[in-house]
């Protein structure tokens, strides 16, 4: 389960840069990002390994 949460967290990020550039989402593209941030800062203060 945690890898899948560290899955969905970087294609969060992805999603969010994609739209950073592309500029067509607006404003729920920012959120895509909080959301991805705080997946991955759960999996950094759980302190498991990513493989």
């Amino acid at each position: 389960m945690s890898s899948l949460l560290y899955v969905i967290a970087v294609v969060l990020v992805i999603a969010w840069a994609i739209g950073f550039f592309a500029y067509s989402v607006g404003g729920i593209i920012h959120i895509l990002l909080v959301i991805a941030i705080v997946a991955i800062l759960l999996r950094i203060i759980q302190g498991k390994k990513v493989l």
